[in-house]
């Protein structure tokens, strides 16, 4: 379901409705073109005129707050042209790597010589408007207002496509890098997946920020983005998201993925940083007997909030979906997991599952989780279930009767706890940095 091009029947007493939404769009700066993409843009932006950013009234979102990022006066970004990214970002495992700064495409910085042949990766110059114009913003849920908003302010598309029977034997890196400057700025980068027919491929999908020295003030900024993924007949999908803001930053993203028959999508989803983060994940089953993996990790800490939502619509026989979300939770952090597995009549056979597993490390973390399953289907096999706990003192009693004393007993459960997720990740290089940032975060 695309963004309707027109939206004049909307009268102009519903235009303009939320103050904050028009001063961001007064702010989008777009390079003007004709045709299908300009069309996209004005259809978007009529979308968010008559738009109002979410409050805790709405279900969807009334364990989230969202007044502090109202409160910001955002900018557009300046693009930076003369960044050199420390070794931290690279990621020796990878083939090819498109970064984007400040969601403007950085050809310097990105390398994507001596790929294979069928895999096209670049930003959205690599193909015809008319091939990308297929799958651009027609995901469903392209209405929401922060895709809208997106879409709106569309300028580039990082773009991935493989084609029919490639299989690519190295991860693709994308790389978003925020750099802020002296007001608080807003970047909006979007991403473009196509695995044609047969395909394999792996992708690290990454959000950071970069700050000239570690003695540097966390600026503020704000990255809104968006990815939608097309997973065709028989294809393979590894779908590897970091998000490590800064501290200060405000994040939210949309994920978009639709799943043709017989394909198959892992996504491995590690939240890290920001001070108020929101992953939208949406699965939408296009064809019977699909495979879909989620597993997911939140570690916050101070006064940091993170929110997950899934959404998998399995609507058609056959279809096996597996997810499991951790979160590590300390100070006085605050994280959210809502999962919902809709299971209607027509998909018979079905066999989803669903687990959200916290661990509190302090009386004052807090933890909101609703694990949901509708069903209309009447053969299937569905569960879901949610556990909330704490380190237990037999268990550091245990490890400190075999010599480790109290601080390293409680490293190693907590770490032990983010593994499980962490390993699923099929780059070494990236396992061992995050792993190093969640003892970094759980050790202040």
């Amino acid at each position: 379901m695309s963004i309707p091009v027109s939206l004049t029947s909307i009268p102009d007493s519903l235009l303009d409705r939320d103050a904050f939404l028009s001063g961001l769009l007064s702010r989008v700066t777009t390079k003007k073109s004709d045709g299908w993409l300009q069309d996209l843009r004005d259809g978007a932006v009529n979308w968010v005129r008559h738009s109002v950013i979410p409050n805790t009234r709405e279900e969807e979102w009334r364990f989230t707050d969202l007044s502090p990022l109202k409160q910001v006066d955002f900018n557009n970004v300046k693009t930076i042209h003369k960044l050199s990214l420390q070794d931290d970002f690279a990621l020796p495992e990878v083939s090819g790597r498109l970064v984007f700064v400040n969601g403007v495409y950085s050809p310097d910085l990105s390398n994507t010589e001596n790929l294979p042949t069928g895999l096209i990766v670049g930003n959205l110059d690599v193909l015809p408007g008319e091939v990308i114009q297929k799958y651009l913003a027609q995901a469903e849920g392209s209405k929401e207002v922060f895709t809208a908003l997106n879409t709106a302010a569309l300028n580039d598309v990082a773009v991935v496509w493989v084609a029919k029977n490639v299989v690519v034997e190295t991860p693709i890196h994308l790389l978003f890098v925020s750099v802020s400057g002296e007001s608080a700025t807003i970047s909006q980068p979007r991403v473009l997946v196509v695995a044609e027919s047969s395909s394999q491929v792996v992708l690290i999908e990454e959000y950071t920020n970069h700050r000239d020295t570690e003695d540097t003030e966390e600026e503020v900024y704000f990255t809104n983005g968006v990815t939608e993924i097309w997973v065709q007949e028989n294809a393979q999908v590894t779908h590897n998201r970091v998000v490590r803001e800064g501290a200060a930053a405000f994040h939210i993203g949309k994920t978009a993925v639709t799943q043709a028959r017989y394909s198959r999508y892992n996504c491995n989803a590690v939240t890290v940083g920001g001070k108020i983060s929101r992953h939208n994940l949406e699965i939408l089953q296009s064809g019977e007997q699909t495979e879909t993996t989620l597993n997911g990790l939140t570690v916050i800490a101070n006064n940091q909030l993170a929110d997950t939502h899934s959404v998998l619509s399995l609507n058609h026989p056959h279809g096996i979906s597996k997810q499991l979300h951790k979160c590590i939770i300390s100070d006085r952090a605050h994280g959210v997991f809502n999962g919902k597995i809709f299971v209607p009549k027509s998909a018979q056979l079905t066999d989803a599952s669903q687990l959200n597993r916290n661990l509190l490390l302090s009386s004052k973390s807090r933890i909101d989780t609703k694990p949901q399953l509708e069903i209309t289907a009447d053969n299937v096999k569905c569960a879901h279930g949610a556990t909330v706990s704490q380190l237990e003192d037999d268990e550091i009693f245990y490890l400190q009767s075999r010599g480790i004393d109290e601080n390293n007993a409680r490293k190693l459960l907590v770490n032990a706890f983010a593994t499980e997720i962490i390993n699923f990740i099929p780059v070494a290089s990236l396992r061992e940095s995050l792993l190093k940032t969640v003892v970094t975060l759980t050790n202040k």
